[in-house]
């Protein structure tokens, strides 16, 4: 009889003890069939997943490549790098001392040497002033040398003769300024220099205070700056700096700080320094940005990697090193403690030592204990690439 749905009996006999037992011979061919595939892919998929998990324990961690610096003990500068300005080391106002008008002024830009006569004003009437002047201190000196004998003859009283000394020394005294006056009409350059700004023009009044003319000498600048007060005992007049002018493309000047400020601004809690340099060419000119960087100290046998192969976390501030054994290099965690820095470089106070070799490309992609493949090595930070400020390296700061 064929073997299907309708074959089960809709209701079973009742049995005191136990059901009938059912062969699997008795169920049909194809439920057979579906019955034994579906174990027989349990089997293979449990058989394939104990294979994948034995084959990833066994799996070696793959190295990552990085490159490294072979430290070792070198000199320091330790540098406060500032932000200053130009500024022109003559630069005066020249105002006219007496009145009348300007008949005379050079032209912008016009060289001048020391004492040599930047404008005139009109000296008629100090002219005249002086001649006057001088005609009554010859009245006086002749009215005194004549008196002289007779105060000797005791012809006339000491009383009389000291009243002709007193005439004959005011006459002299207004002669002075009356040619002081005529003077003041040429207004002459206090320093060598170039003629920066005109206030006035040739026939206006002036009066003694007017302003004439801007003087201003630019063959020699001085540089200032404003530096944190945290450095007021560590820069003194001697100081050795550096300039960089190379945006002028006036190259890198070494200088020496000139003046240092003793009192400090409450605004800006700065302290004021100034650096002069030659200027022959008038490169440089007044109210240019200047970035110094100024010697603090230098420390002889020190420790520094590139700032960029540290690496902060919460924990602290760490580098990694490559600890070469005999059958892989794995990486190292070294808690690190800071000193000054410079440009790309920074002082590593303890956590590293000479020999140390410090991984500074790929740093944050390792952990601690993890295989690296040192794809190249270095032994200058140079060479390892520490640019300073992210442009062309400057020269070495000065040290004395």
């Amino acid at each position: 009889m064929p073997f299907g749905p309708s074959s089960f009996p809709t209701t079973f006999p009742r049995f005191p003890m136990h059901w009938p037992t059912v062969s699997f011979l008795s169920w049909s061919r194809p439920v057979a069939a579906a019955l034994l595939l579906s174990l027989l892919a349990g089997t293979t998929a449990c058989t394939n997943g104990a294979a994948s998990e034995g084959a990833g324990q066994g799996r070696t961690p793959q190295a990552s490549r990085v490159e490294t610096l072979v430290l070792s003990p070198s000199s320091f500068t330790d540098v406060v790098s500032l932000t200053g300005s130009v500024e022109a080391l003559d630069d005066a106002t020249l105002s006219a001392q007496t009145s009348g008008p300007v008949t005379m002024l050079r032209d912008l830009g016009t060289r001048v040497e020391e004492d040599e006569i930047v404008a005139e004003i009109d000296a008629e009437e100090a002219e005249a002033a002086v001649e006057q002047a001088r005609a009554q201190y010859d009245l006086a000196q002749d009215r005194f040398q004549r008196q002289q004998p007779l105060y000797r003859d005791s012809v006339i009283s000491a009383l009389e003769f000291e009243q002709v000394r007193s005439e004959r020394n005011q006459a002299r005294a207004a002669l002075s300024q009356a040619q002081t006056r005529l003077n003041n009409a040429q207004i002459r350059a206090p320093f060598a220099g170039s003629i920066e700004e005109r206030f006035t023009e040739v026939g206006e009044q002036a009066s003694p205070g007017t302003r004439i003319a801007r003087l201003v000498n630019t063959r020699r600048v001085k540089v200032t700056a404003g530096v944190p007060e945290r450095y007021a005992n560590d820069i003194q007049a001697g100081t050795p700096v550096q300039l960089d002018f190379r945006r002028y493309g006036a190259g890198v000047r070494t200088a020496e700080v000139t003046f240092v400020g003793s009192t400090i601004d409450p605004e800006s809690r700065t302290f004021s320094i100034e650096a002069t340099v030659s200027n022959e060419r008038g490169t440089l000119k007044p109210e240019m940005g200047v970035n110094l960087r100024v010697t603090r100290a230098v420390i002889d046998s020190a420790i520094t990697i590139p700032r960029s192969a540290v690496v902060r976390d919460e924990s602290g501030t760490h580098a990694y090193v490559a600890e070469r054994t005999d059958s892989t290099d794995v990486a190292r965690k070294r808690t690190l403690a800071l000193g000054p820095s410079s440009g790309g470089l920074v002082v590593v106070e303890s956590g590293l030592s000479a020999t140390d070799e410090v991984i500074v490309v790929g740093q944050n992609d390792v952990s601690p204990g993890a295989p690296v493949s040192i794809a190249q090595q270095y032994d200058s930070t140079t060479a390892a690439g520490t640019p300073y400020e992210g442009s062309s390296s400057l020269p070495t700061p000065p040290t004395d």
